[in-house]
C-alpha cells in the first residue's frame, strides 16, 4: 500500500535566488519550460501520491492557486498552508499537522528536482515499507552544504549530520523523505539548532537512532538536482532542456504523470488539453493523446 499523502514545502524566503525571488517564490520560477514547483509535485504523482500539502508564504497561496487550482484537473486534491515564518524543513511536519492525521506522509523541497528510469520503482518501494522512514542519498562535489550520510564498510547508514565541516562521505541526503506516523511527533520534541531551525536531518537522525532508518543510494543513472542557487537553477534548465532536445523527454508534465497513474482517463485528460491556451505545452499533450501510448 504506496503512501497517498505528500507535503511540497514552498516556502521561505529563497535568499540564495535573490533578487531573482524577492517579488516572487522561487518554486513559481521557471525550470526550462514549467514552473519549478511541477517537478516535485510530478515526483509526488509518481510515488502514487493523491492528496497534496502545498507550504507556502503569506499571500502567496492565491498564485500557487492560480497555477494548480485544488488539483481536480489532475485526479488529485491539493491545499494549501501558510508557513508564516521559515523554521527549518522539520517545520512542514508541524504546519501539517492536520493534513498528515496520523498516516504516513512524503515530504519533498519544492527546489528539488529528480530523474532517472527506475526512480518510479524506488518510490513505489519506499511507499510500500510497513514503517520507519526512508531517504534518498546521491553522491555529490559538495557535501557540506548538505545533510551528509555515513556508511559503514558494509554499507549501512550510521550516522546523519547537517552541513558538516568535515563530511564523511560524499553522499548528501536528497529533499524527498518518506516518513511513517511518527514523523509529527519526532519533530514536536526537537529543539532548534544553532541557526534556529528545525532539522529534518535531526528527524532522520532520531529514526536512525531507532534503527528505523532506510538510506536508498541514487546510482548514476537517476539525476538529483537542487535548483537553490544560481547555478544550479541554470543547470537544472538545461539538464531539462537536453532532456526534451535529445531524448524527446518532456519532464514533470502533470497530465502526462497524471494519466499515466490512472488518474486521469483519456477523455479528461482530451478535456484539460483542449482548456489550455494554444502553446508548446497544449500541443505536447495532443501529441501525446495521438501518440501509441493511449491508442
Amino acid at each position: 500500500m504506496s503512501i497517498k499523502k505528500g507535503i511540497i514545502l514552498a516556502g521561505g524566503s529563497g535568499k540564495r535566488l535573490h533578487p531573482l525571488t524577492l517579488s516572487i517564490s522561487k518554486q513559481l520560477l521557471p525550470i526550462y519550460d514549467k514552473p519549478m514547483i511541477y517537478y516535485p509535485l510530478s515526483t509526488l504523482i509518481i510515488a502514487g501520491v493523491i492528496d497534496v500539502l502545498i507550504i507556502c508564504n503569506p499571500g502567496e497561496d492565491i498564485l500557487f492557486r492560480k497555477l494548480l487550482g485544488d488539483g481536480s484537473q489532475l485526479g488529485i486534491n491539493i491545499t494549501y498552508k501558510i508557513q508564516e515564518k521559515p523554521e527549518g524543513i522539520a517545520q512542514a511536519l508541524l504546519i501539517g499537522k492536520e493534513f498528515i492525521d496520523n498516516s504516513s506522509c512524503i515530504l519533498i523541497l519544492g527546489d528539488n528536482i529528480f530523474y532517472g528510469q527506475r526512480l518510479e520503482e524506488k518510490l513505489i518501494s519506499a511507499g510500500s515499507r510497513s514503517g520507519g522512514a526512508t531517504v534518498f542519498a546521491h553522491e555529490v562535489k559538495d557535501p557540506e552544504r548538505y545533510g551528509v550520510v555515513e556508511f559503514d564498510s558494509s554499507g549501512k547508514a550510521i550516522s546523519i549530520i547537517e552541513k558538516p565541516l568535515n563530511p564523511k562521505s560524499n553522499y548528501a541526503v536528497t529533499g524527498l523523505y518518506f516518513f511513517d506516523s511518527n514523523a509529527h511527533e519526532i519533530a514536536s520534541s526537537l529543539t532548534p539548532s544553532a541557526r534556529g531551525e528545525l532539522e529534518i536531518t535531526d528527524v532522520n537522525a532520531e529514526y536512525l537512532k531507532m534503527g528505523n532508518l532506510q538510506v536508498e543510494v541514487l546510482d548514476k543513472t537517476s539525476t538529483w538536482l537542487d535548483a537553490g542557487t544560481h547555478q544550479t537553477y541554470h543547470e537544472s534548465s538545461e539538464f531539462v532542456s537536453l532532456l526534451n532536445k535529445k531524448n524527446g523527454i518532456n519532464l514533470a508534465c502533470l497530465e502526462v504523470e497524471a494519466y499515466k497513474k490512472g488518474l486521469l482517463d483519456k477523455e479528461q485528460l482530451r478535456d484539460v488539453t483542449l482548456n489550455m491556451g494554444d502553446s508548446y505545452y497544449q500541443n505536447y499533450l495532443m501529441q501525446f493523446l495521438e501518440s501509441e501510448q493511449v491508442d
